[in-house]
């Protein structure tokens, strides 16, 4: 494989990659799928088009990669630590030693879930404390529990929680909530959930487990102790751009930037999904993207063969 020229790579198997790659291989193009680890996805979509009630980020993938198997395309399961041009070509080095080739590459990153950063948060990961409800939500049944964060995850995790647990306290730092409306309203309906605004956490504390965290509301500057059993966090993403600083313009948080075609600062470099600076990060956006990235990474590669 490593002696192959693909027409097209692809780095990363989510929604934006899977899209891309449908996308391409429909287009004939010689295409290569990549992805380091499992493929995964969040629990529910309720406002993905053409699915009344919703559909979970894994059905939605599982569908998609049912959709890519009329299709000719190649998948391997490994790590990029590194990507480089030879005049028109670029050259994907992997964590193994190989060194793959492509005329043309779309990124399609994701990113991974920010840490809180606090005293107990890595020693109790595992053991109280979750960056996945679906996952870990059924261990907490009847106890009390925190939800950290204002965006639309932590608020679908606080609802999801409540069939299990006895209750959840939401903690976050701003007054007011980035999340849609209709969450924000079933969340204050919810009399299993009580919010804390405007407070930051300030320790995880236990034995064995967690027992109690520390916050501090940022009014009055007074610290608090919340006996709970499990802290559940979800206060946003970083994008796993670093093997790719200096090569590629990016915002200052790591986010490529790519122009409407998702195009980088780079000739024949295309980048999709949550990888890229963008104000909106949903499934939709991120698959539409990835079609984008795909048709006009067919366009380039036209463009060269002439």
């Amino acid at each position: 494989m490593s002696e192959e020229l693909f027409d097209l790579i692809i780095v990363g198997a989510g929604p934006a990659g899977l899209t891309a790659c449908l996308y391409a291989s429909r287009s004939l193009l010689k295409t290569l799928l990549l992805e380091k680890g499992p493929i995964g996805g969040q629990d529910l979509i309720e406002n993905y088009p053409g699915f009344p009630g919703g559909i979970s980020g894994y059905e939605l993938i599982e569908r998609i990669q049912k959709q890519l198997e009329d299709y000719e395309y190649q998948f391997l399961q490994e790590e990029v630590i590194d990507l480089q041009e030879v005049e028109e070509v670029k050259e994907v080095h992997l964590s193994s030693g190989k060194v793959l080739k492509a005329k043309a590459v779309i990124l399609a990153l994701g990113a991974k879930l920010r840490k809180l950063g606090v005293p107990g948060e890595r020693e109790f990961t595992g053991r109280g404390v979750s960056y996945c409800a679906i996952c870990d939500g059924p261990f907490f049944k009847g106890e009390e529990v925190a939800v950290i964060g204002g965006g639309n995850t932590a608020l679908q995790e606080a609802i999801y929680l409540t069939k299990y647990v006895k209750k959840v306290y939401l903690i976050h730092r701003r007054e007011t909530f980035r999340a849609t409306s209709i969450l924000q309203e079933r969340v204050k309906k919810n009399p299993q959930i009580e919010i804390i605004v405007p407070s930051v956490i300030e320790e995880i504390k236990g034995s064995d487990k967690v027992e109690k965290i520390v916050y501090r509301n940022l009014k009055s500057n007074e610290k608090r102790e919340l006996e709970v059993a499990g802290v559940f966090i979800f206060i946003g993403h970083e994008p796993e751009t670093g093997w790719l600083k200096g090569k590629l313009e990016m915002d200052e948080s790591g986010f490529i930037i790519v122009d409407r075609e998702m195009r980088t600062s780079r000739p024949g470099i295309f980048a999709c999904g949550d990888c890229v600076s963008k104000k909106f990060r949903q499934i939709i956006n991120a698959c539409g993207e990835g079609a984008v990235a795909a048709l006009n990474a067919e366009e380039y590669i036209k463009n060269l063969e002439k």
